[in-house]
């Protein structure tokens, strides 16, 4: 039985998540039965994708169209419809990040097939098909059975750890129907950062406590220091302090790193929605009464313009000591 699937590209590359996803499917294989097919949209080297043999895929679906060139919903989702026919695919993965929020919902009307998004386990087995998810913006969780003849998956990126799984992989040049893109792209703005704040997997974010983003140095430092991501709170986005795809919360970006470390921030429960998730956090805040150390796992009491530097410097002197 067939699990497809959908690997993202960036500029022809795959990151994490794409790998995250791979990992997953190969896995969900193993417990339903059979191999591992994966589509890819767009350009791509042979030799990059290639790299999906070493997760566990046995046998890719490259699509490469014109019309794929720039991200299409409607279009990526017929593409993606013709290779789960194509393949006989009875389960559907994806990686959960804005494409894929974009394309499971709708590839799950189109195909009458039960979608679990935000899954963050596998299933114990096929029957019954049970796969635990995030829900109410990641503060809880949900047991989700589904009983549709084709199942998708939607996995949290962060959620599922990456695993080398040799296989031998062959390529077949696939070229379904793909209708006009509905959507036109009139610019790309590139983020830009040493770190992708959506694939990081330790963050350190703040708030107003910085009082001004002239003070935003010693955050990037730590960060530097930690080889993290930096976030922030949506004030601080508001007041442009930070650009504004830093902003994580129910109104930002949702992240699920390993580590957040949250300095100056209060913890208002829109903040907390977005990043709830996160593996272990660490509150550093001078109000020993702020919200964020009731979900916090490590708490420090204190002004953090004297904290950061100290904890930037033994991060540092860690790192020489090995």
């Amino acid at each position: 039985m067939s699990v497809l699937v959908f690997v993202e590209t960036w500029e022809g590359k795959f990151k994490k998540p794409s790998f995250e996803a791979t990992t997953y499917a190969f896995e969900l294989a193993k417990i339903v039965g059979g191999d591992v097919t994966a589509v890819v949209l767009g350009s791509a080297a042979e030799d990059e994708i290639k790299k999906l043999g070493e997760y566990g895929c046995t046998k890719v679906l490259h699509v490469n169209d014109a019309k794929l060139s720039s991200f299409g919903a409607t279009s990526y989702t017929a593409a993606i419809a013709e290779a789960v026919n194509k393949a006989g695919a009875k389960y559907v993965v994806f990686s959960y990040t804005y494409s894929g929020k974009s394309i499971a919902p709708r590839l799950a009307a189109k195909l009458k097939a039960g979608l679990v998004a935000g899954a963050t386990t596998l299933p114990a087995s096929a029957e019954p098909f049970v796969v635990k998810k995030k829900c109410f913006s990641g503060k809880g969780f949900a047991d989700v059975q589904v009983t549709s003849a084709i199942k998708i998956v939607g996995l949290s990126p962060n959620a599922h750890h990456i695993a080398s799984n040799p296989q031998t992989v062959s390529i077949e040049v696939f070229a379904p129907s793909i209708p006009d893109s509905d959507t036109k792209v009139n610019e790309v703005k590139k983020t830009s950062g040493k770190i992708v704040l959506t694939e990081a997997e330790l963050v350190v974010s703040a708030g107003r406590g910085m009082k001004g983003p002239e003070n935003w140095g010693m955050i990037e430092a730590l960060a530097d220091a930690l080889g993290a991501a930096t976030a922030c709170s949506k004030p601080v986005a508001d007041m442009n302090w930070r650009p504004h795809h830093e902003h994580v919360g129910q109104t930002g970006i949702t992240i699920s790193p390993n580590l957040y470390i949250a300095i100056g921030i209060s913890g208002a429960i829109q903040h907390l929605a977005g990043i709830s998730s996160s593996k272990v956090i660490v509150a550093i805040n001078s109000d020993k009464e702020a919200p964020f150390f009731k979900i916090a796992d490590y708490g420090i009491v204190g002004d953090a313009f004297q904290v950061v530097p100290k904890l930037t410097e033994a991060v540092k002197q860690l790192k020489a000591s090995h």
